[in-house]
């Protein structure tokens, strides 16, 4: 889910974090909710990008932004292996636990990794990230609204039709914007 920018109650736009900025950076006061429900904080040299169209914004040529790889132009990659991000931190384990990590093909660090993306991968843990999504945005914009804690109690018990209900006299965009969100929780063959 893309990003997306509000004013007080209204839906500004959406799309790529660029996109998004601009919105914000042409309205202040305006919240930037990125696709896991969190408010993104701008850097106020955003600000630089004032007096330009959205249209115009090209996420390789602004400020700030770093490219590794342009798919448009597949020279920009330079020799060797591309930085992927990768942080070293400290993990604690059992012995019994290192050593089935290292017996793994690629040793320890490959089987974590490959562990974590298939746990992230589970669709219990895409509803449940959903959910947590849906719950930061709605206590963001609608934690003052009517039914506010009844949406929240069927959005955690997966009642769709409750859900929808307690949502009914809310804020057109923030009501879109949460059902969109929302959506994945909720079992698409199942009903309350």
């Amino acid at each position: 889910m893309p990003y997306v920018t509000f004013l007080d109650k209204k839906r500004l736009g959406g799309g790529p974090l660029p996109v998004a900025k601009y919105h914000a950076v042409m309205n202040p006061g305006a919240l930037i909710f990125g696709p896991d429900g969190k408010v993104v904080d701008i850097d106020p040299a955003d600000a630089l990008w004032a007096g330009s169209r959205a249209a115009d914004l090209d996420p390789m040529k602004l400020p700030g932004t770093t490219v590794l790889y342009d798919a448009r132009n597949p020279e920009s990659r330079g020799p060797g292996r591309p930085k992927l991000g990768v942080t070293a931190r400290e993990v604690t384990l059992l012995p019994r636990h290192w050593e089935w990590l290292a017996a793994q093909p690629g040793g320890a660090s490959v089987a974590l990794r490959k562990l974590v993306e298939t746990a992230s991968r589970d669709p219990k843990a895409e509803r449940a990230a959903a959910r947590d999504a849906a719950y930061r945005f709605a206590s963001a914009m609608g934690g003052d609204e009517a039914g506010f804690e009844e949406a929240m109690r069927a959005l955690y018990a997966g009642k769709r039709k409750k859900f929808h209900r307690q949502l009914e006299s809310w804020p057109p965009d923030v009501r879109e914007h949460l059902e969109k969100m929302a959506a994945p929780v909720f079992d698409s063959d199942g009903e309350d």
